[in-house]
């Protein structure tokens, strides 16, 4: 069979029938991408809504671990990786202080923006001498990887500072609030080759909102949008897997595999959201003596000003929960560009800010 055109599923949803307004939450920064550089929201009908989530990792690492790593970075004899995004993601310091990895780098830190656990290994390699702490922070895609390094086997001198989180708890989370401000969800593609798309049943059937686990093509988001539309004027509420050639049910043993063997769940905090039950993942047992910091002792600092929050006036949580739209924000375009970001959501390419400014959006919005 061959797969529609986008301009084919474009035709499909304006044929479907809306009596109301329909608001669609994606969840991947992946999927928020495609639909604003491609302009999927001018281009379906304009009783639909799509609403971008909780999915950019870099925006929900805790504030506090990015302060700990650049007080590890500034440590003698360390070096600190971290993923390319990581390192202009600001943390709430006195004007002057050191507000970032990049701001370390240029204070004479070694800190090195990697690609893959693949880098960290062999700059450990090559620098016995010294201690490489690689900050991992990601969902589960970029922490199957860091499993796999780990259950490999790493050089004595590499240690974690891990900032994993899962993503489906957010989505919980949401829901569990009785008013989540959508009616439909498109489910991560990746997360879903990772996990499997079972992990998302919870949304159809427990909270009778359907979903479907959409690609990043705009055919393959179209085809997940269609899906849920379809169910909500059918009157009905499943899983649709709208990324077969990817997703497979039970999805990636292997990578599941190496997670249980190197890491388990935990409470985590979000950054300015708070904490969301069995949200994270914290290194098992077994692997304590890779933890950086048990080898460094923590170098956080709880009595600062504004610990854990977003900055002043940054309205980066509202973002991520879909409560606003970026360009709401009263900093975005103003203070807050991706050439001079305040909140990490203009930061990293997966944050909805970042994305609706290379889009082109310059003008304010209404709350969502």
């Amino acid at each position: 069979m061959t797969p529609l055109s986008a301009q084919a599923w474009l035709e499909k949803i304006r044929a479907l029938p809306l009596h109301r307004k329909v608001r669609i939450m994606n969840v991947c920064g992946g999927h928020e991408r495609t639909i604003t550089l491609s302009g999927l929201r001018h281009a379906l009908p304009s009783d639909i809504e799509l609403i971008p989530g909780p999915g950019c990792p870099v925006c929900v690492c805790p504030e506090e671990d990015v302060y700990e790593a650049i007080q590890l970075a500034r440590k003698k004899n360390v070096i600190v990786c971290a993923f390319g995004d990581m390192l202009r993601v600001p943390v709430n310091a006195p004007k002057g202080d050191i507000r970032s990895l990049e701001q370390a780098r240029a204070a004479g830190a070694d800190v090195r923006p990697v690609a893959s656990p693949a880098e960290v290994v062999q700059i450990a390699c090559d620098n016995p001498r010294r201690a490489v702490v690689f900050f991992a922070a990601g969902f589960e895609t970029t922490m199957a990887p860091v499993a796999a390094m780990l259950a490999q086997g790493t050089p004595d001198n590499l240690f974690l500072l891990l900032s994993g989180r899962l993503t489906w708890p957010a989505v919980a989370m949401l829901l569990a609030g009785g008013r989540p401000g959508f009616d439909a969800l498109i489910a991560p593609g990746h997360v879903s080759t990772i996990m499997g798309p079972e992990e998302w049943r919870f949304v159809a059937d427990k909270h009778r909102i359907p979903a479907a686990i959409g690609g990043f093509t705009p055919e393959t988001l179209l085809a997940a949008i269609y899906s849920t539309l379809r169910q909500i004027g059918e009157g009905e509420c499943f899983l649709d897997n709208c990324y077969p050639e990817v997703v497979l049910p039970g999805g990636n043993s292997g990578a599941q595999r190496y997670i249980a063997e190197t890491m388990h769940v935990t409470d985590a905090m979000w950054r300015g959201i708070d904490m969301i039950p069995a949200s994270g993942f914290a290194l098992k047992e077994h692997l304590l003596e890779k933890d950086a910091r048990r080898r460094f002792s923590s170098r956080s600092d709880t009595t600062r000003k504004r610990m854990g929050e977003m900055p002043p006036g940054c309205d980066c949580a509202k973002v991520v929960l879909g409560r606003i739209y970026p360009n709401a924000c009263k900093l975005y375009g103003r203070a807050c560009t991706p050439r001079t970001p305040v909140g990490p959501c203009m930061v990293s390419d997966e944050g909805a800010c970042r994305i609706w400014w290379a889009g082109g959006a310059r003008t304010e919005t209404e709350t969502v």
